[in-house]
């Protein structure tokens, strides 16, 4: 069987995001064996940093590939992830599936018909502390999940306004495309991927806009708000099939403290899972034959890790065996996109939005 580490991989999109995927790659000992971005600048710096070529054209690059990660803005998605997939390659695609749910249609239909796979970029499911939480509901130490508080607030975190991040147009979306996308999966994760039936929420756009947008940093730079299009956080509620739901907080900015908390209740035990400082706690309630009743709540410490460079080496490992991996799947996104695509109709009509 071929090593991880042999998969020849690329990558497409050479922006941040890009970058940062690059530099785990070297780091793990993978073979990193080019890159491609339509802008020249890119290339050169990618060149420059990781002393391998740099394609303008994507079937330049994928003639080398085994494999590949596209990274790049949410709009062209499709573009790579299908042509990839087109050309027999295995393919890690940065959430989320796409920019809006009919692109994300046709990516999973590329997908089921391709003969390699494509394995989507939700990388909190790789944090050591989710990893323990799943294995400790798959030993029933939680009984039922029944409902997932999840929050991704950011009291000032807009990435940057003037870029693709802010225009409808190339992401399809905000605060709630942008990093929402991530609560939502993890959610849905640890309700194991049930079948969504309906979803209520409001999007809201109060701070990106403004002249006077006030912020302590902003990565991406500020060309200020001309052009800003999308919604900077949101709020919603997901009920499954059988009952079980979803509270989402979401936001790039807000008047309100930070919050990464996912909080998990079950009909045994619950747990705090804090997604920022990666501190996990179970809450238990017991009593002895009825006796000594008391509350126990247990942090649980875990190993450090980098989730990007744990779901890199799932990736490299299934191309290696052959096999699709059972995580992350195209088929799990595309359950992740249809709930954002409610969340933005339920705002947009003021009512709750149906899905079965």
């Amino acid at each position: 069987m071929t090593h991880a580490n042999d998969v020849a991989v690329g990558i497409v999109g050479l922006g941040g995001i890009g970058n940062h995927h690059a530099t785990r790659l070297v780091e793990r000992g993978a073979n990193l064996v080019g890159g491609m971005d339509i802008d020249a600048d890119a290339r050169r710096r990618f060149h420059e940093e990781f002393d391998v070529h740099a394609y303008e054209d994507d079937t330049d690059l994928y003639e080398e590939c085994d494999a590949v990660l596209v990274t790049t803005p949410n709009r062209f998605h499709e573009q790579y992830a299908v042509s990839a997939l087109e050309a027999g390659l295995d393919v890690l695609l940065e959430k989320p599936l796409a920019h809006n749910i009919e692109s994300a249609e046709r990516i999973a239909e590329a997908a089921r018909e391709a003969e390699g796979f494509c394995m989507v970029g939700f990388n909190n499911r790789f944090a050591e502390p989710v990893q323990v939480l799943k294995e400790y509901q798959k030993e029933g130490r939680f009984g039922e999940t029944t409902h997932v508080e999840a929050n991704y607030v950011r009291r000032r975190g807009v990435p940057g306004r003037g870029s693709w991040f802010t225009s409808n147009e190339i992401a399809g979306g905000g605060a709630l495309i942008d990093i929402g996308v991530h609560a939502i999966d993890l959610s849905l994760y640890f309700l194991d991927h049930p079948e969504v039936v309906e979803v209520s929420g409001e999007t809201r756009s109060e701070f990106g806009a403004r002249d006077d947008y006030a912020y302590v940093n902003m990565w991406g730079g500020d060309d200020g708000p001309e052009g800003f299009d999308v919604d900077d956080s949101a709020s919603a509620f997901i009920r499954d099939a059988h009952g079980n739901t979803v509270s989402l907080e979401v936001a790039w900015a807000t008047n309100r403290p930070t919050n990464d908390e996912f909080v998990i209740r079950g009909t045994e035990a619950g747990a705090t899972f804090d997604r920022g400082s990666n501190e996990l706690t179970i809450h238990e309630a017991t009593a002895f034959d009825g006796e000594n009743h008391h509350f126990s709540d247990a942090e649980i410490e875990t190993r450090e890790g980098d989730s990007h460079a744990a779901e890199q080496a799932a990736f490299l490992e299934a191309v290696a065996a052959g096999e699709a991996p059972d995580i992350n799947t195209v088929e799990e996104a595309l359950s992740v996109q249809r709930v954002i695509d409610a969340i933005y109709r339920s705002s947009e009509r003021g009512e709750a939005i149906r899905l079965d």
